[in-house]
């Protein structure tokens, strides 16, 4: 629903609406819709300027001689949108900070961090972790078995291997997105039907028809670079999840993942730490928690003297994870590794704890969403001072829209009445004229999108209600 409503916005030109969806609702600013068009591309073709401007200080993705990029260039209303896309040159780090799991493993591709094998491509070295080409490519896997089996260089000789065409494999086994010069994609076909990647060769495939019937058909475009961007991250996230399978101790495998259909059973994961929970041991990864949370990286690189050896792998270190059971840390794990957990009403609120303690704000917005799911008018109140609490934005946003729904009936609950007082003496010097934040944003979910006469009467009446409890409390505002 959200999604419908930021390309809608995008088409009217409401920047209001498009940053309260983008900041507050946490929609994702470079979504497609069913037409393979992005918000930035409606922007730019409805001819909103200020709107485009926004878009692409946010992180909205249009890079030069790429296909989003011709298109929004082709499709642009007027020469003053034209101008700000050329002017366009590199994501923020502002943006950045959205899109947590793909920026963290471009992160570890390019920066090698904790990288434990290289690859020298025609005198071109490329640093890489065999745990996630293993997890991504059965022939990875393989090799790092047989023929690669105990080396820490692998050097790539053949002459039909291009070092361009290997580094954007790479990229897309970590990302699963591929950015590839034209000239060099039946090179990389080539290298993608050698690690048996079938579905790569077919996106590369399809985004060559597509991109060959654009340009034909708009005189004057030029696409250099091929990006081949699916849509979501399922198969990636699926392929690590596969990691956190192995990290399991055997003895609770059951009933996670593919298991008891062990797909672990031929499959190398090479840890480099034992995180020891509760007496279980988990076999893992410094790239991933070191990588994802700043908790682990200054638990592991400060205090790493602080750890013992695993008796039966003298090499990997054991650090032992106080104050959390196996459960939880099953939850963390998975989503350290695949950017997503199995999460209920009954654990959100302790998993959302130990996030909040662990430094992993992407899954604290996963607790979020799942105690979203049981709004009701006897949990609103506790769910948004939960939100308040862990700075969770749109789940209390969400908690204010419900609030706004059932205020004729909320007003009569005294946990609600409390809330407010509490509210309005959190704010720092208040005078008896100052607004109170959660009655603010109330009144604003109330108020937005009221058209009819019916609707506007409706609204009166719910505005009504929260006056008189306001009047009732000794609050004017």
């Amino acid at each position: 629903m959200d999604t419908s409503d930021l390309f809608t916005s995008c088409k009217k030109g409401d920047v209001f609406r498009v940053r309260y969806l983008l900041e507050q609702r946490d929609v994702e600013i470079n979504v497609r819709d069913k037409w393979d068009s992005t918000p930035l591309y409606y922007a730019c073709l409805c001819g909103h300027e200020e709107l485009v401007r926004y878009l692409l200080a946010n992180g909205a993705k249009c890079e030069a001689n790429t296909f989003d990029g011709e298109r929004c260039l082709y499709g642009a209303l007027s020469d003053a949108i034209r101008r700000v896309l050329k002017e366009y040159k590199q994501i923020t780090a502002k943006c950045m900070k959205r899109d947590y799991y793909d920026v963290f493993l471009q992160r570890l591709l390019e920066q090698g961090y904790q990288s434990d094998i290289v690859f020298i491509v025609h005198g071109k070295s490329f640093c890489a972790h065999r745990c996630i080409l293993g997890a991504r490519s059965a022939y990875f896997a393989e090799m790092f078995e047989t023929k690669w089996k105990g080396k820490n260089i692998i050097a790539l000789k053949h002459p039909l291997i291009n070092p361009a065409a290997f580094g954007s494999l790479l990229q897309y086994l970590y990302t699963g997105r591929l950015d590839i010069d034209v000239e060099y994609v039946s090179d990389c076909k080539r290298l993608a039907k050698q690690c048996r990647l079938q579905d790569l060769i077919e996106d590369l495939e399809t985004k060559c028809k597509k991109v060959h019937e654009f340009v034909s058909s708009k005189p004057g475009t030029c696409v250099k670079v091929l990006t081949i961007e699916p849509p979501g991250n399922s198969r990636l996230q699926e392929d690590l999840a596969l990691l956190a399978d192995c990290a399991l101790p055997a003895e609770l495998r059951v009933g996670f993942g593919e298991l008891p259909f062990d797909s672990t059973d031929n499959f190398s994961s090479c840890p480099d730490v034992c995180f020891r929970v509760a007496e279980y041991n988990f076999l893992c990864h410094k790239a991933f928690f070191c990588g994802r949370s700043d908790y682990f990286k200054a638990l592991l690189e400060d205090h790493f003297s602080e750890s013992e050896e695993l008796q039966t792998q003298p090499s990997i270190p054991v650090v032992t994870l106080h104050n959390i059971s196996e459960e939880i840390f099953i939850r963390v794990l998975y989503y350290i590794y695949s950017d997503d957990t199995e999460l209920s009403p009954d654990n959100a609120y302790e998993v959302l704890c130990v996030a909040d303690m662990y430094l992993l704000p992407g899954l604290k917005r996963l607790c979020g969403r799942t105690l979203a799911q049981v709004l009701d008018e006897e949990s609103v109140v506790s769910i948004w001072k939960i939100a308040k609490l862990f700075q969770l934005t749109r789940l209390e946003d969400q908690c204010t829209e419900y609030m706004a729904k059932i205020i004729e009936k909320l007003v009569e609950f005294e946990e609600f009445a409390v809330a407010v007082k509490e509210n309005a003496e959190a704010v720092e010097e208040r005078q008896e004229t100052d607004s109170i934040p959660l009655v603010d944003d109330i009144r604003f979910h109330i108020t937005s999108n009221v058209q009819t006469y019916s609707a506007i009467e409706e609204a009166n009446q719910k505005l009504e209600a929260l006056d008189n409890l306001l009047a009732s409390i000794g609050f004017e505002c």
